[in-house]
Formats: C-alpha cells, structure tokens, sequence
C-alpha cells in the first residue's frame, strides 16, 4: 500500500471572513492510497483552531505504517484532519477494489440530494444585504456573525432575503450575555438555528439558559468523546469529517448523537468536492446540511459536486466513493 500526500490550494470566488480572520483561499491536502492497481483518493483542511497546520498534518500521515486497514487506523491517527483525508481515501480504495459504492460498503441507504446552506462572509450591514439579496432564490442561507454589532447585519440579510430559512454561525464570538439579549430577536427574524454561540471552553453557561432557537455545537463537538460534555447546552450536533477524522467515526459519532437525542447538523471546512463527497453519504436525513464549499470556490477538482434547485447530490464515482 503506497501513501501519498500532497497541498492544494483553491482560489475562493470572493474573500471570506468569519469572527476570528479572513481568508482568499482554500489550503487543503489531499491524500492518495495505491493498492493491487486501484487508487483510492481523500481531502482534508488543517485547521488553525484545533493546532492544525499543513506541514504538521502531513507528517502525521507520512509517519504511517507502510500496511494498516481502516480500523487500525482508528488508533493510529487521533480524530482530526490527518485520520479524515486518510480514512476516507480508504473508504474509496475499498469501494474500487469491491466494485462497490461507498454506501453499499457501509451498509447506508442509497443516497439523495440533500438541500444544503449557503454562506454569507462577515462584513458590513450593506454588503450583507446585498449578498443576501444575490442569493435570495436559495432555501437556507447561513450567516457569519460573532462580533459586538451583530443585529444591524442580521437585520440586513432578512431584508435582502426574506423568504429564505437563516441559521447563524456566530464561531465562539459571543458571550452569554449577548446570546441572551440576542436571542428573542433572533425568533422575531425566523432564525432556525445558532450554531456555536458560545467559546468551546466557555460553554456550561449555556446550562439551564433558555434556548428558544435550537443551539448547535460544532468546535465543542469532535467525535463521540464529546458527547457527555455537550448535556444540557446543546439541542444540535453538527458533525464534520475533519473534526471526527474520517467518515468511519462521523457514522458512529451520528448514530450515537441521534440516539441521545440531538438533532444532526452535517457541516464543512473550505474544501473542494473531493472533501464534500463522503460528507454527503453522512448528511442523509440530517437537520441541517451545510457542504457548500464548492460554491464559495472559484476552482474546484477536475470531477465536481453537482449542485442544482434539488441541492448538493451525492458523488459521481469518478470523483469518489
């Protein structure tokens, strides 16, 4: 079995910013497993925010066994970026080799579409207006907030778009203050969900707090390990391959969520549609799907996502699975 690893770079159609940068860009790696004449292929972004960089992840995966199965990977790579790309290019080695799809392999219905969000940047009150506006025709769009002055842009979007369902990604920049004087406006302004209001570490005051939209955990949820902690804050789990490290444990990590009681959000990193594919096969049913990375690229892989009024389709087999 040979391993390769190798940085792609994708240009974004337009500067992307959340609370805590911005970026022109999407830096990701992608792995390649050569087995008995069949490649198998995965993606993954490094992540700032979890101590991921390029160079760090890559020497992760090249420092890998020259022989292991998808199980033993399990433990030799921790969750995370590394464990996804490689988990996942396995899961397609797997499938070539048996002739199969994915999704046969892993037992799973077969797939549909599934409408997906739409992200609007942070910016000005203005020029979310007129992003919202842009896509108005699309079903669900989610907001980038997370900043002291967040009401006027909300405000904004719902003008810009007012038939569309919103959800709100505020990525660890509120306090619970603001969340809770933010909150009856958010269910005046047909908010459906927020996602991560609250810092990772600051989180146990969302403990007994009211939640009159239905608070989703995304930095505070990794994989199952995380679920005890997340009792009594969250009402959502938004599950991403790079934070799970791989397909192999989002499966479980969904199948044990749901079994708790969450709801299921499927979410992304900024990636190509070759880090969108397996994530499809996870997002069947969920409440929430939010795989547009292709959209917000001005490149993409040479086999793309397709992306159409019904949503974002599962992956042609020439591009994975």
């Amino acid at each position: 079995m040979k391993v390769t690893v190798t940085p792609d770079v994708f240009k974004l159609a337009r500067a992307f910013t959340i609370s805590r940068g911005s970026r022109t860009e999407a830096k990701v790696l992608t792995v390649r497993i050569e087995k008995d004449g069949a490649v198998g292929w995965g993606e993954c972004v490094p992540y700032a925010r979890y101590d991921e960089t390029l160079d760090s992840v890559t020497a992760e995966i090249t420092g890998l066994p020259d022989s292991f199965t998808r199980e033993e990977l399990q433990d030799l790579l921790p969750a995370g970026a590394a464990r996804n790309a490689v988990d996942c290019a396995l899961w397609d080695l797997e499938a070539k080799l048996a002739g199969k799809r994915v999704w046969e392999l892993a037992g799973l219905p077969k797939p549909g579409p599934e409408i997906t969000a739409y992200t609007l940047s942070l910016d000005t009150p203005e020029v979310m207006q007129e992003q919202a506006a842009e896509n108005a025709h699309r079903p669900l769009l989610k907001i980038k907030l997370g900043t002291a002055d967040d009401m006027p842009r909300l405000e904004a979007v719902r003008a810009g778009a007012p038939d569309s369902d919103i959800i709100i990604d505020a990525n660890e920049g509120w306090s619970a203050e603001v969340y809770a004087e933010l909150a009856p406006h958010l269910v005046r302004l047909g908010v459906s969900l927020v996602e991560q209001p609250l810092p990772a570490g600051e989180d146990d005051a969302l403990i007994g707090m009211e939640r009159p939209v239905p608070v989703c955990a995304d930095e505070s949820c990794h994989d199952r390990a995380s679920l005890p902690k997340l009792k009594g804050k969250y009402d959502v789990v938004n599950i991403k391959l790079d934070k799970t490290g791989g397909l192999t444990e989002a499966l479980k990590l969904r199948e044990a969520a749901l079994a708790e009681g969450y709801r299921v959000m499927v979410g992304c990193m900024m990636g190509s549609s070759l880090a969108m594919a397996p994530a499809v096969l996870l997002a069947q049913g969920a409440m929430v799907t939010d795989l547009d990375g292709p959209l917000l690229l001005s490149e993409d892989r040479e086999t793309t996502m397709e992306y159409d009024a019904a949503g974002v389709h599962p992956p042609k087999a020439e591009l994975w699975g």
